[in-house]
């Protein structure tokens, strides 16, 4: 298996990555960092996280650690790119969960140019799950 980034920090502290040598999986790969005791994220609910996301070996291209506040979605329901519902649904509340997302379950092959997200482009967040209702 492919190694995955390590992330510094601990839950709701803004990571640090850094990526091993070698390529990225070329399937979504998992990594919870830590679980939470909460209840299970459940698809169809709304979910409240921070996130933190970087291209694989690249820059960060987005976070919320840096905004101050965190944000809500629906999850499992196609809102997101895939790789989030397949990796978020299911976890306990209060995870913090290191994703690697191929390009295939992230924003395919168009990318998005205007935040430096390539076609090919892996993506790897640490999300920080809050909540869910």
């Amino acid at each position: 298996m492919t190694a995955l980034p390590t992330a510094s920090g601990s839950f709701g502290d803004k990571p640090t990555l850094t990526f091993p040598d070698g390529p990225a999986p070329a399937e979504l790969a998992v990594e919870v960092l830590s679980a939470g005791d909460g209840p299970l994220v459940e698809s169809g609910q709304t979910i409240d996280v921070n996130y933190y996301g970087q291209v694989w070996g690249g820059s960060m291209f987005d976070n919320s650690y840096d905004r101050g506040s965190s944000i809500q979605f629906p999850i499992g329901v196609g809102t997101v790119i895939a790789g989030w519902d397949s990796s978020l649904v299911g976890q306990p509340i209060g995870s913090r969960v290191l994703v690697s997302i191929p390009p295939h379950e992230g924003y395919g092959p168009n990318g998005v140019p205007q935040a430096g997200i390539g076609g090919d482009d892996t993506l790897v967040f640490v999300v920080d799950i809050l909540g869910a209702s």
